[in-house]
């Protein structure tokens, strides 16, 4: 049994900072090379779907001078790795609040998807300014605007930011943490959960392989 779908949280960037003698900030930037090698490890493995929640509501929270780094980082990956995804087949979605952003990058982040919108080698939805409770309450907002009294499951789905994308069959932690953090509450209910110690720009291929293969051996019974 292969996934459809895999979500990651990507944790661990200061602490693989800390541990190497680096500046705090290069642990990000390492962190978004360790993004382009998941990505081509995901589409070897005919995996269609990878979601990667890359920076939350809260991390809005975090310097002027981390959160202006990062800013750079998802400017640098909208405008300069857009072709590499282009010739990979690589389709990028933004989900998350993106009326946080600067008008530039909401502009990037509708330029990237509209230049990839018509690849099929693999989805890739990078989870921007993304909170699992904003996005619900965002959904039940839209749905009353829309003039919705009553939902079932399926309606109110198309109201969430993942609209057209499968649940995550299994989603990843690295760095130890044990948590979601607010992660696809909504859509994780059934996700086959994994976590391990290693740092996010410690993530190797084998231990990815690893977990796909330990997935492929659980029992998914989805509540029957």
């Amino acid at each position: 049994m292969s996934p459809n779908c895999i979500g990651i949280i990507l944790d661990g960037n200061h602490r693989f900072a800390r541990a190497h003698n680096l500046p705090l900030l290069e642990g990000h930037r390492r962190g978004f090379e360790k993004v382009k090698e998941v990505a081509e490890w995901t589409k070897d493995e005919g995996i269609s779907h990878l979601m990667l929640f890359v920076f939350s509501t809260e991390n809005w929270n975090r310097s002027k001078e981390e959160v202006s780094y990062l800013m750079d980082l998802f400017r640098h990956v909208l405008a300069d790795e857009i072709e590499h995804m282009q010739e990979k087949g690589v389709r990028v979605l933004c989900i998350g609040a993106r009326e946080r952003f600067s008008p530039e990058l909401q502009a990037l982040m509708r330029q990237a998807e509209e230049r990839t919108a018509g690849n099929k080698e693999l989805t890739l939805a990078l989870c921007l300014s993304y909170g699992g409770r904003a996005e619900i309450v965002g959904a039940v907002n839209r749905a009353i605007a829309a003039g919705k009294k009553e939902v079932d499951e399926e309606t109110f789905a198309r109201y969430l930011w993942t609209v057209g994308i499968p649940d995550p069959d299994l989603i990843i932690r690295t760095s130890g943490e044990m948590r979601l953090s607010g992660f696809l509450p909504w859509q994780g209910v059934y996700s086959e959960l994994f976590f391990t110690k290693t740092l996010w720009p410690d993530f190797t291929e084998a231990e990815f392989k690893s977990i796909l293969e330990e997935f492929s051996r659980r029992d998914r019974r989805l509540g029957r």
